[in-house]
């Protein structure tokens, strides 16, 4: 069985219609033009009728008379039909001749009319040209709606047959956007949805390269230092101190692949939890129960942590899983970089159509330019694998939210990430609060 083709289904359909509706249009076209002329005809006769009537009522008496008046294909008589009280027409036809036949009233007291019938056999022959006419000119008008669908199919499905054939070629080593520049506006969200999810697979893929090349190369590091210091301590017999200094190396070397490792699994696990069902989550309340777990991991380090909101309550659909990934990703990093005695703020606020969820910290702040969503990104001295903001920018993505982080702009040293929600009829304002915890 053959597969149904878009553009096929498209002109068939739309050469039946367009034909049917030329079929009948001529055919309404010969009928109103036959109709015209044979209203003029018996119009014509009526007033041939009526002048007769008229001019012949007091002198006209005997059917010689009447025939004085006669023209060409038209004979008139005078008759008594009875039971006739109104003119009356007729069509027939007889030894291959066609007639129209009027019978006018003439003398109703005796019950006389006026008999008037025209042969016309020259109206036929002349309505035949006119049909033959109509006929070739729908048949080349068909001809002509056969090319016709078959270039607006063509012109109206080329955007779908262009974008097609660019996603046909499209793999992650060739991931080309579509112009949308000359595409009809009917077209341009899907040309763009398609251009976002293509930039988005082309992060992916980046990053997903970026991730295992970064993974090999921290892992074999620790290899490499585990081996030349293997082979360096086996060259000749050393003091038992030497062996265990050895040893403590082995053991932080191990540790710090056992936390890549950790984190790579992070990756794994993360990219699992975009499976999970979204929910309805009151984002507000959700992060009120998140403060005291944030509060207690920024007491370690006697950082307090100041929590704001100009949100009261913030409902959507989203994947809870995910949205704490990227929450206590923004905190451990605040705290991390963040000096003992200073603060961390949590603010919630509506800007625009969106809902953001701000952490600021008073850390070192960072290097613009830079791409720190990488894998594999390390800021400063800071001990770690460095795939935590590639995870909170792979769970954003997920969620269909937006995140940034940037320098504070307040006049105070640190940085400022940010989540933003898009906003929804559900969420309610109020006056601002703030809380230190």
């Amino acid at each position: 069985m053959s597969r149904p083709s878009i553009y096929k289904e498209f002109s068939s359909k739309l050469i039946l219609a367009t034909s049917i509706f030329t079929i009948v249009i001529s055919f309404m076209f010969y009928g109103f033009t036959k109709a015209t002329v044979y209203e003029e005809i018996t119009d014509n006769l009526l007033n041939k009728a009526k002048l007769i009537h008229k001019v012949s009522i007091d002198s006209l008496s005997t059917k010689e008379q009447l025939k004085l008046i006669v023209e060409k294909n038209i004979e008139i008589d005078l008759i008594q039909v009875n039971n006739l009280t109104q003119l009356a027409y007729r069509e027939y036809k007889k030894d291959k001749n066609h007639y129209i036949e009027l019978l006018y009233p003439f003398d109703l007291s005796n019950h006389s009319f006026i008999k008037i019938v025209k042969n016309i056999n020259s109206t036929d022959e002349m309505l035949k040209k006119i049909f033959s006419n109509v006929f070739i000119l729908g048949l080349g008008g068909l001809f002509m709606i056969v090319l016709y669908a078959l270039a607006v199919s063509k012109t109206l499905l080329y955007p779908i047959i262009n974008i097609t054939n660019k996603l046909s070629h499209m793999n992650e080593n060739s991931l080309t956007k579509i112009e949308t520049k000359k595409m009809p506006v009917e077209f341009i969200p899907l040309a763009t949805s398609i251009n976002n999810l293509t930039k988005k697979i082309e992060t992916y893929v980046k990053y997903q390269k970026e991730l295992f090349i970064g993974a090999a190369h921290e892992l074999k590091t620790p290899l490499a230092v585990i081996k030349l210091k293997s082979e360096v301590i086996l060259l000749k017999p050393r003091d038992v101190e030497k062996y265990e200094e050895t040893l403590r190396l082995f053991i932080k070397e191990v540790n710090g692949m056992d936390k890549m490792v950790g984190s790579i699994l992070d990756v794994g696990r993360q990219e699992g939890a975009q499976f999970e069902k979204p929910v309805d989550l009151d984002i507000v309340k959700f992060i009120n129960e998140k403060i005291n777990n944030y509060t207690l991991l920024a007491s370690e380090k006697k950082i307090d942590v100041v929590y704001q909101s100009s949100v009261e309550t913030f409902l959507t659909i989203i994947q809870p899983t995910l949205l704490n990934q990227i929450l206590q990703n923004f905190v451990q990093n605040a705290i991390k970089f963040t000096s003992e005695g200073k603060t961390i703020t949590i603010i919630i606020r509506k800007v625009d159509e969106f809902v953001n969820i701000e952490v600021l910290d008073e850390g070192i702040g960072i290097e613009e330019g830079v791409d720190l969503f990488a894998p594999f990104k390390r800021v400063g001295t800071s001990q770690g694998a460095g795939l935590g903001l590639f995870l909170a920018k792979s769970a954003t993505e997920a969620i269909g939210a937006d995140i940034t982080i940037q320098n504070r702009t307040d006049g105070i040293k640190g940085t400022i990430a940010t989540l933003k929600l898009h906003s929804n009829p559900t969420c309610s304002i109020q006056a601002p609060r703030s809380t230190k915890v």
